[in-house]
Formats: structure tokens, sequence, C-alpha cells
């Protein structure tokens, strides 16, 4: 194609890019990185937080839509009674729920939704043996943080042998008895833990 035909032709592709809804441009166009996604992922460094003294224990954050497992730490006095040390298991457990996630568990994608300041103590009369009544009634906290306590607890020395938790509020309510699923863990802010009524309450 001769000079004066190449000149003639540019105008007319302009009109073609135009039309098909593209901008000719000869100035590159960086609109920066793609958007980070949460990874709900840690380095074998950052998964293992250093050694420190009491009972090792899991305890489920959130992160994304699901709960995710992190190794943790309490403390228990020694000697402690076992319904005495259920209590205390538990209320380790709480704190350590409430706590900020690490930098590094901020950065994967790593929240909790219960709040500080949340207590347990154990049961009252008439209630069964293994109740543990938080100071929030467990129909008054998130769907994800009551997802957080009950995988929490079922997976601790908190938790019934078959790995189920006696739950109840302050107040003169009757306890319930809550399971985790994987259905829980996996979308906790829609699938709450099933519950059911237990014999001996008061």
């Amino acid at each position: 194609m001769t000079a004066p035909r190449r000149l003639l032709a540019l105008p007319v592709l302009a009109a073609l890019l135009t039309g098909c809804g593209i901008r000719a441009t000869e100035v590159p166009t960086d609109y920066g990185p793609a958007p980070s996604r949460v990874r709900c992922t840690l380095s074998d460094r950052d998964a293992t937080p250093a050694a420190s003294p009491g009972l090792p224990v899991q305890v489920f954050l959130l992160c994304g839509s699901s709960l995710v497992a992190v190794d943790r730490t309490v403390r228990v006095p020694d000697g402690a009674a076992d319904s005495e040390r259920r209590v205390l298991v538990a209320q380790g457990l709480l704190d350590v729920l409430a706590s900020p996630p690490s930098a590094a568990e901020k950065e994967a994608g790593y929240t909790t939704d219960l709040r500080g300041g949340t207590t347990v103590t154990g049961p009252r009369r008439g209630d069964p043996a293994d109740t543990l009544r938080l100071s929030t009634a467990p129909g008054d906290l998130t769907s994800y943080a009551l997802a957080q306590v009950v995988c929490t607890f079922a997976d601790s020395a908190a938790a019934e042998v078959d790995g189920s938790v006696v739950l109840a509020g302050p107040a003169d309510t009757h306890p319930r008895r809550y399971t985790c699923t994987d259905e829980v863990r996996t979308r906790p802010g829609t699938k709450e833990p099933p519950s059911s009524g237990v014999a001996g309450a008061g």
C-alpha cells in the first residue's frame, strides 16, 4: 500500500474502532494490580504460634464465609476439679475468641465476631451438670459468634463426650444442647448450630 493510501486508511480504521466501542490510545493504561482476595491460609511459621505455657487448644475464627480452626493455649490451674476445669477452659476459650487475631491472621482475612467481656459460669440448681451459662444469652449472640462459641467449645474439654455443649444465658432460661456441624462451619452466617432441649433443666 502506498503512503497516501495508508494515510487515507487511518481515519477509516479509527471510525471502525470507535463504532465497535474500542477507543484507540497511544498511551498504555495501568489500572493497578487486581484486587486481592481473602486467602484464609497462613505460612507454616505464622500458623505455628510461639510456644507459651498452658493447655493447647483450637478455636474457630471467621475467614471469608467460613469458620477456620487456629491454634491457641489457655491456662488452667493444676488440681482443678473436673467441673471447675470445664468452666475454666470455657472461659479461657471465650477470652481467646474475643481477642484480636494476630497481624498475620488479619492479613490473611481472619476476624472474630465475639465481643470481649463475655463470661461463663457453671450450672445452677436444676440445670444439667454439664451446663455452661454465658453472660450473654446464646440467642442474643450473632449467628457468627454463636457458631464460633459452639464449635470451639465442642472441640475442647468444655464439651461432653459426644462433642455437644449445653448452653444457657444469665437469666432463668432453660439450657439447650448445641452441636457443631459441617454446615455450621462452612456457613456460620446462615446456618445456626442445631439445638435441642435437655432433661433436668430447672
